[in-house]
């Protein structure tokens, strides 16, 4: 479980730190490769193109909640899975 404060959630979600997208695009990472997708298949299946999907993993842009949901349903896996990834 998250335990967020205010101060928590201004640095983490709306200023998110390189470390943060270091973790998330790692776990979004971990994630494809378990599941047998290329970056182009995650793509696809997210609506989204393989160099924002790059982009993401490599930690180089911050995705929106949005782009962050629909790569998770793509994964076949909800978002608070991808935060518990994250936070490994």
């Amino acid at each position: 479980m998250l335990d967020w404060t205010a101060e928590s959630w201004e640095r983490e979600v709306v200023a998110p730190s390189p470390q943060a997208s270091a973790g998330l695009g790692k776990a979004i990472r971990q994630l494809r490769e378990k599941r047998g997708m290329t970056q182009e298949g995650l793509a696809h299946e997210a609506g989204s193109t393989a160099a924002t999907i790059g982009a993401i993993e490599r930690g180089l842009t911050n995705p929106s909640w949005g782009t962050v949901e629909a790569i998770a349903e793509a994964l076949g896996v909800s978002m608070v899975d991808v935060a518990r990834a994250a936070q490994k």
